[in-house]
């Protein structure tokens, strides 16, 4: 049997990292003006940092985790996400020294064990952002600012931000006693996965598929009703910000999102033409998970896209904007001093950052013209054994069909001015 891609994973070939290239400059200019620097971790970490990360009631972590033994022994998990990553670099370098907020951005693989659908695989990237040392409301805007920005630019119109305070260590105990209590008679109607999550963290009943809908409509306590003055002012604020800067919002109660480290703001963006799988960036407050870590008490805030979903939403939706095609000089040479000159040109020509190419397949002169026209050359360059012995070239306009004689002194020089000019 041929070896192919494992389930789940996927190649992308020359013809389509054209549209990887450019979401990823789009993404790259957004961060540089709202002042996000990037950052790159290794894609497997200690599986104690996921652990206690992302808490150990998540699917992310009882059912999504690629995790392996290495020689020494050690637990070791592929990144399912990068904010715990992140953390980690922060405090390992021990940035919470420097006494300022710091912005950082990533792109790159996670991993997790998912059924792979459209837009979704088990080997997918992400485009985050981690905003770390403030936890002044504006920093909850800004970052859904900067998304928003981002998406708008990339000519999604039809966005609506779902908007959600999961509370904090002060408030969140009362409310998960509220929980416990209104399932306490329910347990029997709960799925198999509720029913074990009810006693370790009831709230992640709220984000189950088959369940959350149905417990909002028979009257589940809403964990708004129970914030503490500070998480409700914070809240407020938020809120306020957001309008200020003319983004609406729907505030959804049964969004607390599918990780445990979240506090206070949960966001998630939707794009309304997708329909079932319209969430394109979720995100949200994480003020106590550097401490759980390991750190001192420092507030963060963040969010994540899943970037194979962006780019078949771009696509779907005509807004993938055509790859610039960079054309080449093509170098047609007969005989071997002509070859060893056509190699030199080319990298001269390189050199200039031109694109030049020559025939490494030993073709006729019929043939090297055949497949100058087949990667679209805009000018060949023609060295037979007359043209070496007079120190000439002949140059092809492919368009035009014009050619001239031009010194091989003056070929660089010559297709520079015609390419540049």
């Amino acid at each position: 049997m041929a070896i192919t891609a494992p389930r789940g994973t996927q190649d992308f070939l020359p013809e389509q990292t054209g549209d990887w290239q450019k979401l990823e400059e789009k993404i790259r200019s957004i961060c540089r003006i709202y002042g996000f620097g990037e950052v790159r971790t290794p894609i497997f970490e200690s599986t104690e940092l996921f652990l206690r990360g992302i808490g150990e009631t998540t699917d992310v972590v009882t059912k999504e985790m690629y995790t392996f033994e290495d020689r020494g022994g050690r637990s070791m998990t592929l990144r399912p996400e990068n904010t715990a990553s992140v953390v980690r670099a922060y405090l390992e370098h021990k940035l919470y020294g420097e006494q300022k907020v710091h912005k950082f951005y990533y792109m790159g693989p996670m991993f997790r064990h998912d059924r792979p659908q459209a837009g979704r695989y088990r080997q997918f990237n992400q485009f985050g952002v981690e905003e770390i040392g403030s936890q002044d409301p504006a920093v909850d805007a800004e970052i859904i600012a900067m998304a928003f920005q981002l998406f708008r630019e990339l000519g999604l119109n039809d966005l609506v931000l779902h908007l959600n305070s999961v509370g904090c260590p002060k408030c969140r105990p009362v409310y998960r006693q509220k929980l416990i209590e209104f399932f306490d008679g329910k347990r029997d109607e709960l799925c198999d996965d509720c029913k074990s999550r009810l006693d370790k963290n009831p709230l992640r009943v709220l984000d189950c598929k088959e369940d959350g809908e149905r417990m909002l409509s028979e009257g589940v306590p809403l964990i708004t009703d129970y914030l503490c003055e500070e998480c409700a002012e914070h809240f407020e604020k938020v809120q306020s910000y957001l309008t200020g800067i003319g983004i609406s919002f729907e505030k959804d109660p049964r969004l607390v999102r599918g990780l445990d480290y979240y506090t206070k703001t949960a966001f998630e963006i939707m794009y309304a033409p997708l329909g079932a799988q319209s969430t394109v960036c979720g995100g949200g407050r994480y003020d106590g998970l550097i401490e759980e870590i390991g750190g001192p008490s420092v507030p963060g805030i963040g969010f994540a896209v899943g970037m194979e979903r962006l780019l078949l939403t771009l696509k779907e939706q005509g807004l993938l904007p055509p790859v610039e095609e960079l054309r080449p000089a093509y170098i047609v040479a007969l005989g071997d001093e002509a070859r060893k000159e056509a190699f030199i040109l080319q990298q001269a020509l390189r050199a200039k950052s031109l694109y030049a190419e020559i025939d490494t397949n030993g073709r006729s002169m019929k043939g090297q013209m055949k497949a100058a026209n087949k990667i679209n050359a805009d000018f060949t360059v023609i060295i037979g054994e007359d043209e070496l012995a007079q120190g000439q070239a002949q140059i092809r306009n492919m368009e035009t069909k014009e050619q001239e004689t031009v010194a091989l002194g003056d070929v660089v020089e010559y297709i520079e001015s015609k390419k540049k000019g």
